[in-house]
Parts: C-alpha cells; structure tokens; sequence
C-alpha cells in the first residue's frame, strides 16, 4: 500500500514545463498568512495591548514601490483581539525590524532608544571626520587610551584574583576557628580576672559556699536531735534561719562583693553601719556527740518509766495483801 501523505509527484517522460499555460497574478495579491506578533503594541481604538507573541491569521502582500537595497518590503494585515479594529505593519530590512504603519502604537522598549543613540553618534562622528584629518586622528587617539584604560583595568583584576586564589578553602576555615578559638579564650581570661578580683579583696567576715546537700543534711540531723519529728513551720526559730540562708551558690558572692564595696564607702564617709543588705546566717551542725546523748537521754527515760511502773506494781500487790 503506498503512503497517503506523497510528497513528490510523477512526472512523465514526455512532460514539457513550457506548454503549461501561464497565470497571472496581480501585483498587490494578498495571501492569508498564519505569524506572531513580534513587538509588543497598543491598540489606538479601545486602548487594549496585543503583547509580543500573539498569533494572528493575517493578510499579506507585497509593498509597491518600496524596496531597500533590492530587498521586497512586505506589509500585514490583521485584527485587534478586543475590538477587531484591522492594523497594518511593515518590514523594516534596513533595521532588522518591522514598522507599525496604521491602527496601533509600538510600545517604548529602552534598548531601541539605545540604539538608536548609538547609531546617532556613530552617524554624527563618521560626517566630521569626512572633510577633517585632524578631527579623525584625535578621535583614533582616544579610542586607543580608551582601550589602554580597559586593558589596564583588566590586568588590575587578573592580578588581584591570583592574590585571593592562593587562599583555599581549608585555609579559610583554619583562620575562622582559629578566631573564634581566641575568642573563647580571650572570655575566659575575663571571667577568670573578674573572679580573681572578687576573691582578692579580703573582707572581715569569711565567705563561705554552702551547697544544697549541706542544707538539706542539716535539716534532717535537726528533725532527729528534737526526736519528735517537727517540721521547719513548728520551728520559728528555725524558719527564720532557712529564710535568711540563700537560695543560689551565687548570691553569696554577689551579696558579698554589695558589702564590700558598701564598706569603703562607709570608711571613706567616716561612718560604720550594718549593711541591711547583706544577712549572714551561721549555723552550727550537731556533731555524733549530741546524736549519741539524745539517744542516751531516750534510754534513760524509758529506764524511769521502767522503775516507776514497777513500783507501782509492788504497791498495788502490797495493798491487796493487807486487805
């Protein structure tokens, strides 16, 4: 079965070309053509933008009497897409570009008007240097220093990039920790100073840390010396004591370092007072000695218990008998 779609078509042995009747055409025949637009554009009718890209089913023909250089111009005939208003462009050979002619505007575009700047200089400079040798020789002087200021530039780059490309990537990260490493350093040398010029200011009263285990040793040791099992609420005495105690390691420091300096400016005012914000609270921790006499003690009672229950077993047995 042979191919539906044929492209090439048969030709006899005996097919003469010149015997086939001539049509024709006439000169501003239009042929219906299928294209995009290839500029963006505003409709002059109803306002509306046809953008770059559109396609239209336009009408094509040839431009009668206008040629560049040998070259046809065409013209296009198509439709807004609002107002179905007919407009009309045409080829520009000499730009490279098309023109609109009729119905529409082109839209600004900032790199034509750059160009066309350009092209203007380029006019401008080729017509003073038509009937001046002296004006076309400056000119080549200052395109030559131009081009010696770019070249100049240029090596100014390439040499500042070989410098930072010596520098890897390792090396980078090497120096980055090694800063954050002085740094850190560089802190605790602070801290430590500050510590050391807390400590080194010797007051009259010794500071001492208490830590929470020493605390909470002392609190049971006191629960057990009173051997009834009261609680810090039945003993305002010692409520008082656990309330001026502090709650952190660190107030103790800061609470002294507020009395020291509380303290020189009273020697330098020539008065001594007691400083309300620093309260000192010394406890005494109860030692095995007074565990083993509160026990001893315990013993000893139950021992008079013991004898007075007895004797009075005895005056009772006594008393029966004699009645």
């Amino acid at each position: 079965m042979g191919e539906r779609k044929v492209l090439n078509k048969y030709y006899p042995p005996d097919f003469d070309p010149a015997k086939l009747p001539r049509v024709r055409r006439p000169e501003n025949l239009q042929i219906n053509v299928r294209m995009m637009l290839p500029m963006s554009i505003r409709c002059n009718t109803c306002g509306n933008y046809i953008y770059k890209g559109t396609k239209f089913n336009s009408r094509k023909e040839d431009v009668i009497g206008e040629t560049y250089l040998g070259i046809q111009i065409f013209r296009f005939y198509f439709k807004c897409t609002r107002c179905s208003a007919e407009l009309t462009m045409k080829t520009d050979p000499q730009n490279s570009d098309y023109v609109v002619e009729s119905g529409a505007t082109r839209n600004f575009e900032p790199w034509r008007a750059e160009d066309e700047e350009t092209d203007e200089m380029k006019k401008k400079r080729e017509a003073e240097e038509m009937g001046d040798a002296m004006k076309s020789l400056e000119n080549r002087t200052l395109d030559s220093k131009r081009e010696m200021d770019i070249l100049a530039a240029l090596d100014e780059m390439k040499s500042m990039k070989s410098r930072h490309a010596t520098v890897s990537v390792a090396e980078m990260l090497v120096a980055l920790q090694r800063t954050a490493a002085d740094k850190e350093k560089r802190i605790e040398e602070e801290d430590e100073a500050l510590i050391k010029s807390i400590f080194s200011n010797k007051s009259e009263v010794p500071i001492s840390r208490i830590r929470d285990e020493d605390i909470e040793d002392e609190e049971e040791l006191f629960q057990f010396s009173n051997g009834h099992g009261e609680t810090s609420n039945d003993n305002p005495k010692r409520q008082k004591i656990s309330e001026d105690l502090p709650r952190k390691a660190t107030d103790t420091l800061t609470k002294a370092s507020l009395d020291d300096s509380d303290k020189q400016e009273k020697l330098t005012a020539g008065r001594r007072k007691s400083n309300p914000l620093v309260t000192i609270a010394v406890i005494k921790k109860p030692g095995i000695s007074n565990v083993r006499s509160a026990e001893e003690d315990k013993q000893k009672k139950k021992e008079e218990d013991n004898k007075t229950n007895t004797t009075w077993g005895t005056t009772i047995s006594v008393s029966k008998l004699w009645k």
